[in-house]
């Protein structure tokens, strides 16, 4: 495709529909940042530059993965609670809500094939502008030059079925127009919107559109969002037995210091469903990739049962993004994108929650509770969420804060162009389809061909660790802070689970920035120290009634001579809730304190007593 022929193609798309190309740029940006990804969909079924859905068709093709067997709860006082992703049936055309079938509409408005509008990006854009003209005509108004008098026919492409979420699309896109985007696709050509701040709002025409109005009830959620309450159920259902959660009184029992954020390896609708079963498990919100619309589970004082280890679930919030992990050339939209980290900053404003990566935890980096639970830790929400574009949107971009010697990094690789080779998205071994990532790959020496290290918690027997999608043994994300522990030529090695790990960082294409950050190493005299999967208390510290929980080490060692980046320091804390009674329930806080580390590709807990903490 010759140069700039993208920016003509909207703009002839345009021209043909009547459409204001600001407005189709617009929209486009919020669908898929004017990528194509190569014909393949989103995670909700959307195609190309302008997100054209046809579910069907996507969620055919699209593998879930069944990786992990954890038990959400994560806590020993009571049976487990598994909430492992399974096949979910496939819906028919019939089934399908509007929003997820806009390509065949977009078909029949323009005689082009479905095909040709999955594959070609002019048939994809030409097939937007015929959808967003046909919205204009449906809400009775002509063709305008003014892009006010198209914000009815955005909040109407959205495909959100109430107008608090078809408002806020329309809002986003709005604000796109009023700043401005210019970036280079995934097809190598640039592509620029200019910023027209004066562009007006008219928020009153979505009014006319027929929607619902969304069940607001007692969310909790920025008023820049669109969210609705669907309520997760603490029942009884026999033998003592309850779900899907816990009360509690969050933060004046404990606080909330960290953000799990996941996918839901199933559709929209089956979420819900599955959310609002008491005999599986639970999380604060859910996300819809289509749109950004948020739904609200869970009040912020209760524990949801999400991220497979009591200690993160009790200190925590969870939140599940539409999607699947391993779908080829899976994407989420820029509409998702956006809303989740306006949550995320509320909450984050809220709770005093920093933002970064010991914090803003993916559900793959929490760690696991014991040893015979790491295995089966979920691996969500993978090498493919875009950690750098998220933190920029939360405001906290990683960028470099210390010189070329400096002793942290934090891995930023650019992920457009980071397509590091994965294995198993759809049948174990078969090479997945090529994908930006925000992770790299960890060696035992500073070169391609070496082994890479090994993680003794997922491979007891000390085999390697594999390109496998769900293998997070040797894989460092974006975000992710770590002690330099030598550099050699185009190779950086930090520690990692105990060892030197190598990466590839070259001068001319980095992928980590200098960083500065405090260290812990072992205290003077020990030659390593335990390593713990929860921050729990002494034993001295619980009161009668409440079993001692163990503290219990993980099979890593720190060593001494070795460095870890630390993030917080923490009291040990059990919260004891074994029962629907609340009435025994109780936060049990010792005198023990700890150090969150970012250890391996997940985060662990360390003594404050063992280990001595200083400046890199």
């Amino acid at each position: 495709m010759e140069p700039g022929s993208l920016q003509r193609q909207f703009a002839a798309a345009a021209e043909r529909h009547g459409v204001p190309v600001s407005v189709l740029l617009g929209v486009s940006y919020l669908q898929s940042r004017w990528d194509a990804h190569g014909g393949a969909p989103s995670v909700t079924g959307g195609y190309g530059p302008m997100h054209l859905t046809d579910a069907v068709t996507a969620l055919a093709e699209a593998p879930q993965h069944s990786h992990g067997d954890e038990d959400a709860r994560g806590d020993a006082s009571r049976a487990p609670r598994h909430g492992a992703e399974t096949a979910t049936p496939l819906p028919t055309r019939a089934q399908l809500p509007e929003r997820l079938k806009t390509l065949d509409r977009a078909a029949a408005l323009t005689g082009i094939p479905a095909e040709e509008l999955r594959t070609g990006t002019a048939a994809n854009i030409e097939g937007g502008a015929a959808l967003l003209a046909a919205a204009q005509r449906a809400s009775g108004r002509p063709p305008s030059p003014d892009p006010a008098d198209w914000f009815g026919a955005v909040a109407r492409y959205s495909g959100a079925d109430d107008t608090a979420t078809a408002t806020t699309y329309a809002n986003d896109v709005f604000d796109v127009l009023r700043t401005g985007e210019s970036r280079t696709t995934d097809s190598g050509q640039v592509v620029t919107l200019a910023a027209d701040p004066d562009v007006k709002l008219a928020p009153g025409q979505v009014e006319s559109l027929g929607l619902r109005q969304p069940s607001a009830g007692p969310t909790e959620c920025p008023r820049t969002v669109a969210c609705e309450w669907i309520p997760a159920p603490y029942e009884e259902f026999g033998d003592g037995d309850y779900g899907n959660h816990d009360k509690a009184n969050r933060p004046a029992s404990q606080g909330i210091d960290y953000i799990v954020v996941h996918d839901t390896e199933a559709t929209w609708d089956v979420t819900l469903k599955l959310v609002q079963d008491p005999t599986y498990v639970s999380w604060q919100y859910s996300l819809r990739s289509s749109d950004g619309h948020i739904a609200q589970h869970l009040p912020l004082k209760d524990v949801g049962w999400h991220a497979g280890n009591w200690f993160v679930n009790a200190k925590s919030v969870g939140l599940e993004h539409e999607g699947f992990l391993t779908s080829p050339d899976s994407w989420y939209t820029e509409a998702m994108y956006r809303t989740s980290a306006r949550l995320v900053r509320y909450l984050a404003d809220r709770y005093d929650i920093p933002l970064d990566r010991q914090h803003i935890l993916g559900h793959d980096t929490v760690p696991g509770t014991v040893t015979s639970t790491i295995r089966g830790m979920h691996t969500d929400p993978g090498p493919y969420w875009d950690w750098a574009h998220y933190f920029r949107l939360l405001g906290r971009p990683f960028t470099p804060s210390a010189g070329p010697d400096a002793g942290v990094v934090t891995i930023r690789p650019e992920y457009g162009a980071h397509q590091p080779v994965y294995t198993g998205c759809v049948k174990a071994g078969q090479t997945c389809a090529p994908h930006g990532s925000g992770a790299v790959r960890l060696h035992t020496a500073p070169s391609a061909d070496a082994p890479l290290v090994k993680d003794v918690g997922l491979r007891p027997g000390g085999e390697d660790s594999t390109t496998g999608v769900n293998d997070t043994g040797a894989r460092a994300s974006t975000g992710q802070q770590y002690a330099v522990a030598e550099r050699r030529g185009d190779w950086t090695a930090i520690w990692y689970l105990g060892q030197r790990a190598w990466f590839h960082n070259p001068r001319q294409q980095p992928t980590a920035v200098n960083s500065r950050g405090l260290v812990l190493t072992p205290k003077e005299g020990l030659a390593e120290v335990p390593v713990y999967g929860r921050a729990y208390p002494e034993a001295s510290a619980y009161p009668a009634g409440v079993p001692v929980q163990a503290v219990s080490p993980l099979p890593y060692k720190l060593l001494a001579g070795q460095s870890y980046v630390v993030g917080d320091r923490t009291p040990g804390e059990y919260y004891f809730a074994p029962v629907f009674d609340v009435t025994g329930h109780r936060v049990v806080r010792g005198q023990e304190e700890y150090y969150e580390i970012q250890f391996g590709h997940r985060v662990a807990f360390v003594k404050t007593a063992d280990v001595r903490v200083s400046r890199a």
